[in-house]
């Protein structure tokens, strides 16, 4: 029974309510509506008189918390006609018009794992919520037609997938209704047709989620969706890539091939689980897209100390770069250089991204027991005369490509450096000796990708015209005027740049370089003695672009960085640990950074507030005696210090999150990777840069 709007109504003193009478088995809503017309309110001033008599909060239906939807399930809230406002560990705040009704609290109580509380709202504010905030598979298919209009027929078929697929029943009924499977082939089509290499499917804050293609190395936002209509797609994009639809605690990651205007394309499909959903990211490869050498836009000089590296019969060849910089696109032209017709090439890749005709191509099935190791192995007996390996990632797989280097085959593998002569310490960090390296290693080439200007819209750079102060301050350090500036049209999406170039050093091992290597000589030496022998450095090749009205140097200040080959960057190191202190300061120092090193947080702070030496640049451990690496991150932001990277030995990542939100620019783990480890050092230097 609904007493208690009776008595609402009542201690409100409303007119009518000494002779109101609610009649046993008549539904919550019909109730409201007859208290409310009896008494000539209406439901929401109800929903206020209620809430004061039972002495319980009015809920705000327009501040509705994510975090407390994920904890009650759409089916069970509509059931009980209640809708959860926010939460803590220990209670939800659910708004409901039937307070007395104990097996909604119990229900809602079993379900949320929290105590519960009721705040009044009227049955039809409710309804209206409930509509609004978990959409329906119509409100999907509603957002769809705004979105694509006309389009809605050609849709039916842009995307066709090549593979069948089998997902369990209730999923599949799930991911393909219509209206999903449009919104999905949309996204996946406008990616394609944009030129995205990537594209990130995310949830998001406030019930929203984002969809952001990566086109030419730079993520741009393409849609926003509501989180009901963002889920159901990436469930749509699971099934497509076989992976477990009803696993959503688990990373996952499959692969899927599609159509699209009768060309294939592949993609690798990559899930994590996140605090309020799971974001999807969808690398998109285009098997019909693999170029030769000449066709890529690599400077001449580079391009032929490459061509004298494919020309060896034997030895290692390696392309280093961080993900995303174009290593695999450069060896798969090397191999179409090789492969004539007159020598065996076998590739052992994870992904194979491009068929290319007369290479036996290898995929890595880590789960059937095919790894990069085994297969390499396996290749040896198979009378190869080039063999690629996709990434030399352990020390097994290094040992291997070595040992069929010394057999008389040539080897082409990526590997993860910041420049090309890091790659001799890191195949010693891999277990590789100096010997060994020397004996085999032919040379290395280091990779960027720069962004082209567009053709349609760039303009040249008047003789005379004073350039703005941005432009002007590059200019002036890298001792180089551009040509052309990037100005944006319809055809590069406004960007003012359309397709990537690469740039390129290219360290070539010489007999008196082997000799170095072998003795043990360090990166730096190395580097200084392949300049002598005529390398160019990345940023030098990549500044030649900017001459040549190829790109900008803004876009050489993001991708390579202007600034580091000439200002002085002082970092201060501090930590504990003498020997992770030592390594740090010796792997920055041979980047050529000014390393001011503090055993505890004490000193560092001493060493900050003084001032002598401004300091572009902290690195601190987490667990120290005296001033841990919290309290010395806090001080360092209360005085709007530098960027701070924060180090620590633990793997729990709830500090992770807490050193994040404490305002870290970066978090690594030690033992940290000393190439990756200077590299996560550049990127924080960069960002604070822009």
């Amino acid at each position: 029974m609904m007493m208690f709007l009776v008595t609402a109504a009542r201690r409100a003193k409303l007119p009518g309510a000494d002779s109101l009478m609610v009649l046993p088995g008549t539904s919550t809503p019909e109730s409201w509506t007859e208290v409310a017309r009896a008494t000539g309110t209406t439901p929401e001033s109800l929903a206020t008189h209620v809430a004061q008599s039972l002495k319980l909060g009015v809920a705000d239906l327009s501040a509705i918390e994510p975090k407390a939807l994920r904890l009650l399930p759409e089916k069970l809230a509509r059931r009980y006609h209640v809708i959860p406002l926010r939460e803590t560990d220990r209670f939800i705040t659910v708004a409901t018009s039937n307070p007395d009704d104990l097996a909604v609290e119990q229900a809602v109580s079993f379900a949320a794992g929290r105590s519960v509380i009721f705040e009044i709202a009227s049955p039809a504010a409710i309804a209206e919520a409930l509509d609004a905030t978990y959409a329906k598979p119509e409100d999907v298919s509603t957002m769809l037609d705004r979105v694509v209009g006309t389009m809605d027929s050609e849709l039916a078929d842009a995307v066709k997938i090549v593979d069948s697929l089998q997902p369990e029943e209730i999923a599949e009924r799930e991911a393909e209704l219509e209206p999903v499977v449009k919104l999905t082939s949309l996204i996946l089509r406008d990616g394609i047709v944009n030129g995205a290499s990537d594209v990130h499917i995310e949830p998001g804050q406030k019930g929203t989620g984002v969809v952001r293609f990566r086109v030419d190395g730079v993520m741009r936002q393409h849609l926003q969706l509501p989180m009901s209509a963002l889920n159901r797609v990436v469930s749509r994009i699971k099934v497509l890539a076989k992976l477990d639809i009803a696993d959503r605690m688990r990373p996952q990651d499959g692969r899927a091939r599609i159509q699209i205007e009768n060309k294939t394309f592949d993609l690798r499909v990559s899930t994590v689980p996140t605090r309020e959903s799971e974001k999807a990211v969808i690398r998109v490869l285009r098997s019909d897209t693999a170029r030769k050498l000449e066709d890529m836009g690599m400077a001449e000089s580079e391009l032929a100390r490459i061509k004298h590296l494919l020309s060896h019969k034997e030895g290692i060849v390696v392309v280093t770069g961080p993900t995303g910089s174009g290593k695999t696109t450069t060896l798969y032209a090397a191999l179409k250089e090789i492969a004539n017709g007159e020598v065996n090439v076998i590739t052992v890749e994870d992904p194979v991204e491009y068929e290319l005709p007369g290479i036996t191509q290898i995929q890595v099935e880590t789960k059937r027991g095919v790894t990069f190791a085994s297969a390499l192995r396996a290749v040896l007996r198979q009378d190869p005369d080039v063999i690629f390996v996709g990434e030399i990632r352990d020390s097994e797989t290094a040992q291997i490509a070595v040992q069929a280097a010394m057999t008389g085959h040539l080897v082409l593998a990526t590997l993860h450096t910041n420049d090309a002569a890091s790659a001799v310490s890191r195949l010693s960090d891999l277990g590789l000796d100096r010997p060994s390296i020397s004996a085999t290693l032919r040379g290395a080439l280091a990779q960027r990708l720069v962004r082209r200007l567009c053709s349609q819209c760039a303009t040249p750079v008047p003789a005379g015209d004073p350039l703005p102060e941005s432009e002007a301050s590059l200019s002036t350090r890298s001792g180089v005027k551009p040509t052309k500036r990037a100005v944006g049209c319809p055809g590069c999406g406004g960007t003012g740049y359309r397709g990537r170039v690469p740039v390129l050093e290219v360290f070539t091992t010489t007999p008196a370089l082997a000799t170095s290597i072998a003795r043990g000589a360090t990166v730096l030496e190395l580097q200084e003695a392949a300049i002598a022998g005529g390398m160019r450095l990345l940023r030098q090749t990549a500044l030649e672009k900017v001459g040549l009205g190829i790109t900008t140097l803004s876009e050489v200040d993001r991708v390579v960085g202007i600034g580091e080959g000439s200002a002085i960057q002082r970092v201060l190191v501090v930590d504990d640990d003498p020997v992770q202190r030592k390594l740090a300061k010796a792997m920055l120092e041979q980047s050529g950074f000014q390393v001011t090193e503090a055993d505890d947080g004490d000193k560092a702070q001493a060493l900050f507030d003084a001032g002598a030496e401004p300091y572009q640049l902290v690195i601190t451990d987490l667990c120290m005696p005296k001033m841990n690496g919290d309290m010395l991150l806090t001080h360092i932001r209360q005085h709007h210090g530098p960027p701070v990277i924060v180090l620590t030995g633990s793997e729990d990542g709830e500090s992770e999150a807490r050193i994040i939100e404490l305002g870290a620019d970066d978090y690594v783990r030690k033992p940290f990777d000393p190439p990756r480890f200077v590299a996560r050092v550049k990127a924080a230097l960069r960002r604070a840069a822009m």
